[in-house]
């Protein structure tokens, strides 16, 4: 999810799936680029023409992580929890040629919009409905480099999403050296990204996030992209990359980020709550 100003459209398809109302939106700039939102929130954005062009400011964030997961060019093992449009997933099948990807997305109906208005073929792609923490039952340990949760059901990032326990779960799909990321939506005082921070630092030594100033001081609403590993993370040059977005960021690491995070507590399975709901007009939901 993400801010995005809309201009005028060149055409906009509308359709009922399971779990709301979808649109794709035309992008009066780009002839084959497209924003998904559901129930009015923004989702997705994809250019069928260059899979590599990343609109929204924290997927390019999520595209540094994958970009340093492995050496240039080498094949990847990517989990991808929450679907959207697929969008960081067809940037890892034009960045890694060959690499093997899964999709889990929630909604039938929106995959089905998806594979036929936004179509994903050839690139090895493989899409699956079903619940996110349920799909990580099914994965053999040990199988994949990187696992992305980046799922909203609406505007929210659902509480049992949230907890420990699902990190911990996400973990241990991981391979050696593998890396968990998440996307983090949160404002104000950032008490939930802290939540989820220390739910990241109770599985994983290794912990950072990437987040623009504005966030991090309490003066925007956005989304803070979470990343951790049990090995040590490639810090330096995610700042580099970060600092050079259109958009800069921040990284905090080692202990900027135990400042962070200080008094806040990890949450677990029954406690867990919801990302909290953004405010009206933010990622193009509408007001109450």
């Amino acid at each position: 999810m993400e801010r995005r100003e809309m201009r005028v459209a060149r055409a906009v398809i509308t359709a009922e799936v399971d779990h709301g109302v979808a649109e794709l939106v035309g992008d009066p700039d780009r002839p084959q680029g497209w924003t998904l939102l559901l129930d009015g929130t923004a989702q997705s954005h994809v250019d069928l023409d260059d899979p590599t062009h990343l609109e929204f400011e924290y997927v390019r964030r999520l595209a540094h992580v994958a970009d340093l997961a492995a050496p240039p060019h080498a094949p990847l093992r990517v989990l991808h929890l929450g679907g959207g449009a697929w969008t960081l997933a067809r940037y890892v099948a034009a960045t890694r040629p060959t690499s093997e990807q899964r999709v889990v997305e929630l909604d039938a109906g929106l995959v089905d919009l998806v594979a036929s208005r936004l179509p994903a073929d050839g690139t090895g792609i493989e899409v699956t409905v079903g619940d996110a923490r349920a799909a990580l039952a099914t994965v053999r340990p040990g199988s994949f480099d990187l696992v992305v949760l980046d799922v909203f059901a609406g505007a929210r990032t659902p509480a049992h999403l949230t907890s420990v326990q699902f990190v911990r779960a996400a973990a241990t799909v991981l391979a050696p050296g593998g890396i968990y990321t998440a996307n983090v939506a949160d404002g104000g005082a950032l008490a939930f990204a802290r939540t989820q921070v220390a739910a990241a630092a109770a599985v994983f030594p290794e912990v950072a996030v990437l987040a623009v100033p504005q966030l991090l001081h309490g003066r925007r609403f956005g989304n803070l992209v979470l990343v951790a590993s049990e090995h040590p993370l490639p810090v330096d040059e995610l700042a580099r990359r970060a600092a050079g977005d259109p958009f800069p960021a921040r990284v905090l690491a080692g202990s900027e980020l135990r400042r962070f995070t200080r008094g806040a507590r990890a949450p677990v399975d029954g406690a867990a709550t919801p990302s909290p709901l953004p405010p009206p007009g933010f990622f193009g939901r509408p007001a109450d």
